[in-house]
C-alpha cells in the first residue's frame, strides 16, 4: 500500500496531491436546463422526476480497486419504474428499507471512458441504511463497466480516469 495518495500526471506533467476515488453527475443524462420549472418535473439532490413519467434515483456504482483496498465510486442516476420509485420514496427515511429486495432499473448516466455507452445498462438498485445512497449492481455482461465492477480496477486505471476528467480534450 502506498503512502503517497497523489500521482504524476501524464497529461500535464505535474504531481497532483490527490488521486480522486470518485466522480459523479448532478443530474440524469436526460435532464437539460429547459426542464427546470416545468410542471411535473423536479431535480433534487437524490431524486429526479421528468414530466411525471420518468423517475430517477441517485446512487453509487462501486468498483473495487485491486492495488490499495479502496473502492472507486461513480455517482450515477438510475431510472426506475413509477411503482419502484414510489416504493423507494415511501421508505426513504425508514430503516426497514434495508430489507427491500433490489429494484430493477436502467443506468441513466453516460460515464466517460467507456465504449459502448453506459446509458441504459440493466441494473439492480440496492437500498442502503438511511442516509447512505443506494448502490448499483450492473447486469453481468461483457460491457467494460460491468466487467470492472465484477473484477475490479487498478490504481493505474483510476489514474487514467482522473487524467481524462482533469484534462478533457476539447
Amino acid at each position: 500500500m502506498t503512502t503517497d495518495l497523489g500521482f504524476d500526471c501524464s497529461c500535464c506533467g505535474r504531481h497532483h496531491d490527490d488521486l480522486p476515488l470518485g466522480y459523479g453527475t448532478f443530474a440524469p443524462a436526460f435532464w437539460h436546463e429547459g426542464l427546470a420549472g416545468k410542471p411535473g418535473t423536479v431535480l433534487g439532490d437524490e431524486q429526479c422526476v421528468i414530466d411525471r413519467e420518468h423517475f430517477f434515483i441517485r446512487a453509487r456504482l462501486v468498483l473495487p480497486t485491486l492495488d490499495d483496498g479502496d473502492d472507486f465510486e461513480w455517482g450515477v442516476w438510475v431510472s426506475l419504474s413509477e411503482a419502484n420509485f414510489a416504493r423507494v420514496t415511501e421508505l426513504w427515511t425508514n430503516p426497514a428499507r434495508e430489507q427491500e429486495p433490489p429494484y430493477f432499473g436502467w443506468l441513466a448516466t453516460e460515464l466517460p471512458t467507456y465504449e459502448p455507452t453506459t446509458l441504459n445498462l440493466k441494473t439492480n438498485l440496492h437500498s442502503q441504511p438511511v442516509g447512505v445512497r443506494p448502490t448499483v449492481e450492473l447486469e453481468p455482461t461483457d460491457h467494460p463497466l460491468a466487467v470492472e465492477q465484477r473484477t475490479g480496477i487498478t490504481r493505474s486505471r483510476v489514474q487514467a480516469i482522473a487524467e481524462l476528467l482533469l484534462h478533457p480534450t476539447p
